[in-house]
């Protein structure tokens, strides 16, 4: 990966735990790696150019479909806008 990617990575590892948690643990240290799973798709999403409403569709899915939550459509695409500008931050500043 490059330095670029490799923070892009992390920052999406960062925004699924802290911002999106449906399940609400990002206050438990035991539980840091309860989205990782979610991390490499997303990563390749942003890295494939795809759209907030492309990435939130997928992260509502996540939710709704694998994890049995009700719609998290707003709060979905509200991550999916920051990963996008957390992309467009890196590469403007590399």
């Amino acid at each position: 990966m490059t330095d670029a990617e490799l923070e892009l990575y992390r920052r999406v590892d960062e925004v699924l735990y802290y911002v999106w948690d449906p399940i609400g643990v990002a206050r438990s240290p035991a539980a840091r790696n309860e989205y990782q799973g979610y991390l490499p798709e997303v990563f390749s999403m942003l890295l494939q150019g795809a759209d907030a409403s492309t990435i939130a569709a997928y992260l509502d899915a996540v939710a709704t479909d694998r994890m049995g939550l009700h719609d998290q459509g707003q709060h979905s695409k509200r991550a999916a806008e920051l990963l996008l500008d957390w992309k467009t931050e890196i590469y403007r500043s590399r």
